[in-house]
């Protein structure tokens, strides 16, 4: 896939003024199929595939708003990104990568920096979407500000409903093997007027787009 998104798809990812809860979380609708790559790299790598343990969605503060922007910088710059064809002869070839991969792969490597890091596995999801006619794997990350997307197609960290992508799938909170529907967005907004939700800490996530 192409390391650069077009302008035009750009003014997409901006995100919308507002105060607190003005991000979305994805709504799920039942079991989805996995990737086919996905069973084996869960063989080699299981505990990269895990979602158990910890918060459900991590409370985002200025220290952790500045670690999700590093990794995905960091990432980005590290890994250089070729097709799996090339580097392993396969269609789709899930993998952490070490010099070379395709999005999954950069995706995955994201999962392991922030676990490093302390984030629970809980809150870092793998999801894949369409774009531009190709499949397309990000990360996702569950926040107090909404679900975020950590990509290798940006350095810029996106509230998941704005971005260019359709959005099919994403592993399961509740069993990383399992994948579930993506449904469509909910504001954060509306999910704190639950009688059962706790309100953390507000961050701006405008300040993700600061160079």
């Amino acid at each position: 896939m192409k390391r650069f998104i077009a302008p035009t798809a750009f003014l997409l990812l901006i995100l919308a003024p507002g105060g607190a809860g003005a991000g979305t979380i994805m709504k799920t609708a039942g079991r989805a199929f996995a990737p086919p790559a996905f069973k084996p790299f869960c063989a080699s790598e299981p505990r990269l595939c895990k979602t158990g343990g910890g918060a459900k969605a991590v409370s985002l503060s200025e220290a952790r708003a500045a670690e999700l922007k590093q990794v995905n910088r960091a990432v980005n710059a590290r890994i250089e990104e070729r097709s799996d064809l090339s580097t392993s002869g396969r269609d789709d070839d899930w993998r952490l990568p070490t010099r070379y991969g395709d999005c999954e792969d950069f995706a995955i490597l994201k999962k392991h920096e922030l676990l490093a890091r302390g984030w629970p596995a809980s809150a870092l999801l793998l999801t894949v979407a369409r774009y531009q006619g190709q499949g397309h794997t990000v990360l996702t990350v569950r926040t107090s500000e909404g679900d975020l997307v950590l990509d290798n197609l940006t350095n810029s960290i996106r509230d998941w409903s704005r971005t260019p992508y359709s959005y099919f799938a994403r592993q399961s909170q509740a069993d990383g093997r399992r994948w579930e529907l993506i449904a469509g967005p909910e504001r954060v907004a509306q999910v704190r007027q639950r009688p059962d939700a706790q309100r953390p800490p507000h961050v701006s996530t405008a300040a993700f787009n600061r160079r």
